[in-house]
């Protein structure tokens, strides 16, 4: 499914009523039944049938008219507080409240504090508000007055049900200056909005209902459309059976390089979630006192002995034996449990330069790349970087604060710049191709922020790479496995005793799950 950000919508609608001849008060119509569907279900486990819907002057307003009148016509007692006056409505949104008046429905303005009071005493007795005054649109803070009846809807702790986007939410980015109406559902039309899918905007939608309006299909499918939602309908292709006649090399060799004193633990993780992903075979190359402890704790594992410092971290002298391993390989993963030291540039570096097969770069090789970051300049090569916030804000310069505030826009402007996949892990993951097709995520849960976690991940994106997926699919595909499997773990441990190991365990179950829609 795609999302878009506030003028993509707005040009949907656009081309809907002048390209295609749909009225605009049929698709406010239209959005007015679906919004009433889901509120009947929500007032069907509610002792009181009472609903106060909050009607702003613009065409989400109208939408909030359609409502209140089929709510009437269903039985519903319905009290409606508009604020501003009739005349500052929209033309559609100006027909459906004359047809409110002819029904003598309660309307009520909301402008002065003695409207204040009366909304107050309407809140005691109302079972459910809907939030119909500010569309996808807004932008900026509530105004003073604003401010208060929001502050008000809130501290009643009624569900509310917003219309298209919770007030105060910035469609684009999610952001809230000041405060915003806390939702606990939400019905947008069409196509989900980026800012309801993000934090902190994805806290104030509640449960998101993407409702069709009669748009057009190929307005909604449009490919210049660039942003993404990852669902198991998008995954489902690439999880294919396995043909009969196969046998391990069918399924690619994956090598993961890393590991130092003390982080062997990393490179074991992502070795492991490679051949769980289902890599037919994988090479861990680490330093050589390491080999040991890595070949008892993996046995299905192949391990390579690398010339290593004497601080235990990966040599220089390395290089040749590396530069053998990447022509028998098919892909490389490099950084896991690496360390931060003074050669790792250079080794990372020489990888570069001499691998003829997709490179994943992951923890300390990301930090190796921001040290130097024109060593991404003009390669020819698949480069898959998967950077957590702090990481990101190390490549680009920025700030970790800044990086949040705008993870997708920086995401794929990086991506495209530096003609990489970017992986941008966090609470609502973003991949981002070197196309500009970016890929939200809405997979995992916190329990998942633990040691280990982005190593399996690594490993998972690396497996399927080996298997033959584009880098960038493997990215996009790895990134909703991962948060799957985190989120079916979730259900027999919880989070707080989650760990990264029980992720790479919980995989043949989700994995099964896909290939089971095959038989």
């Amino acid at each position: 499914m795609k999302v878009v950000q506030s003028e993509e919508m707005r040009a949907i609608d656009r081309q809907a009523i002048e390209g295609y001849g749909i009225p605009g008060i049929v698709l406010m119509e239209n959005a007015g039944i679906r919004t009433v569907e889901v509120i009947e279900d929500i007032l069907a486990g509610l002792s009181s049938q009472q609903v106060l819907i909050l009607v702003g002057k613009g065409n989400n307003g109208g939408d909030g008219l359609v409502i209140a009148r089929h709510l009437i016509n269903g039985g519903v007692p319905v009290s409606v507080f508009l604020l501003g006056q009739p005349e500052q409505l929209t033309p559609d949104a100006l027909v459906n409240h004359r047809i409110l008046e002819q029904m003598k429905a309660p309307l009520h303005l909301l402008q002065t504090e003695e409207d204040l009071n009366r909304l107050t005493l309407a809140l005691l007795k109302a079972s459910l508000v809907v939030d119909a005054m500010y569309g996808i649109g807004f932008k900026g803070s509530l105004n003073d007055f604003e401010t208060q009846v929001v502050k008000l809807i809130n501290w009643s702790q009624l569900p509310v049900v917003a219309v298209d986007i919770a007030s105060g939410v910035e469609a684009d980015s999610g952001r809230i200056h000041g405060t915003a109406i806390k939702a606990t559902h939400t019905v947008t039309f069409g196509l989900p909005k980026l800012g309801q899918l993000i934090e902190p905007g994805k806290s104030y939608t509640g449960t998101l209902t993407v409702a069709d309006i009669s748009l057009p299909r190929d307005l909604l499918t449009n490919p210049e459309l660039k942003i993404n939602l990852i669902a198991d309908e998008l995954v489902q292709p690439f999880l294919y059976p396995r043909i009969a006649q196969s046998h391990k090399g069918t399924y690619g060799h994956a090598l993961v390089i890393g590991g130092s004193t003390g982080m062997t633990g990393a490179v074991i993780m992502a070795a492991r979630a490679a051949l769980r992903v289902g890599a037919g075979l994988v090479t861990a190359a680490l330093p050589e006192s390491l080999q040991g402890g890595v070949e008892n704790e993996m046995v299905e594992v192949m391990t390579v002995p690398l010339a290593e410092t004497a601080q235990g971290t990966i040599a220089r002298e390395a290089l040749p034996a590396i530069e053998n391993l990447l022509g028998t390989t098919s892909v490389c993963a490099i950084g896991p449990g690496m360390s931060r030291y003074r050669e790792a540039p250079a080794i990372l570096h020489q990888v570069l330069e001499r691998a003829g097969i997709p490179i994943v770069i992951d923890a300390d090789g990301l930090n190796a790349v921001s040290e130097d970051i024109n060593v991404l300049k003009d390669r020819q090569i698949p480069i898959v970087l998967t950077p957590h916030p702090g990481e990101m804000a190390r490549l680009t310069g920025l700030t970790i604060e800044e990086i949040q505030a705008n993870r997708l826009e920086i995401a794929r402007s990086f991506a495209q710049k530096w003609r990489v996949t970017v992986v941008l892990k966090g609470s609502g993951t973003v991949v981002a191709y070197p196309s500009g097709e970016a890929f939200l995520n809405l997979t995992g849960n916190p329990g998942m922020a633990t040691a280990g976690s982005g190593d399996v991940l690594c490993g998972m994106i690396t497996g399927l790479i080996a298997q033959g997926l584009r880098p960038q699919d493997a990215a996009m595909v790895a990134v909703y496995l991962h948060g799957l499997t985190g989120d079916y773990v979730e259900k027999v441990k919880g989070q707080r005793g989650l760990i990264a190991g029980d992720i790479i365990e919980g995989l043949p179950e989700v994995l099964r799950g896909f290939e089971s829609a095959y038989s």
